[in-house]
């Protein structure tokens, strides 16, 4: 892999930490609906670790450094969080070693591994109103248009805005994982915390690509 890559995925990692640092209040206020309003807490204090040590992370290439980000979130958030954003990051660590370019596909196949670890560590599925729900299907989506040609612009903003669409649409779910789940029926009518944040934070990834 070249440094470009290895720029591009820094991009990424450090504008999804500053995004989860910088809506902490959102992201808790969103979860105290049917939760325990604990995701913006825990996520900044994750987060912000991964910011206040970020020059302190080895960069030999992208899965050593993505394997970092997973111990160093993994060792601040609390809860349930913690243990799956941690899986997530260590997962999209072990497929890129399989990759020879951080490439459109190469996202998809790391997004993929990376929902394939929150779903077996959280034993969750699709429709169980989970970030689940946001991330798998834009993730779908974005292997769609690839699949279709579409330029790399296009991809993109499909990509933020089926996260966006599926967010909003898990209003519609009852929450079976996690603390909304002790809510039951009444879960159903607010969006999960966890897909509207993956969805924010794809919208803010995305909204800064051509300026990084």
């Amino acid at each position: 892999m070249t440094a470009t890559d290895l720029a591009d995925v820094e991009f990424v990692v450090h504008t999804l930490a500053q995004t989860a640092v910088d809506k902490e209040k959102e992201f808790g206020d969103l979860d105290a609906v049917v939760g325990d309003g604990d995701l913006g807490y825990s996520l900044a204090r994750g987060f912000e670790k991964v910011l206040n040590d970020w020059d302190t992370f080895k960069r030999d290439d992208v899965a050593t450094f993505l394997q970092q980000i997973a111990v160093s979130i993994s060792s601040r958030i609390g809860g349930t969080s913690g243990p799956l954003w941690g899986t997530a990051f260590l997962r999209a660590s072990t497929a890129s070693k399989a990759l020879d370019t951080i490439d459109g596909t190469a996202a998809v196949a790391m997004l993929r591994a990376a929902a394939d670890g929150i779903m077996k560590r959280g034993n969750a599925n699709l429709g169980d109103k989970t970030l689940l729900d946001a991330l798998v299907p834009a993730t779908d989506e974005l292997e769609r248009q690839i699949a279709a040609g579409a330029d790399a612009a296009e991809c993109r903003a499909a990509f933020a805005r089926t996260a966006r669409e599926c967010a909003d649409a898990t209003r519609k779910l009852e929450a079976k994982r996690g603390r909304a789940s002790y809510s039951g029926e009444r879960s159903i009518g607010s969006p999960d915390a966890g897909a509207v944040a993956v969805a924010i934070i794809i919208e803010h990834i995305i909204a800064g690509w051509d300026k990084r």
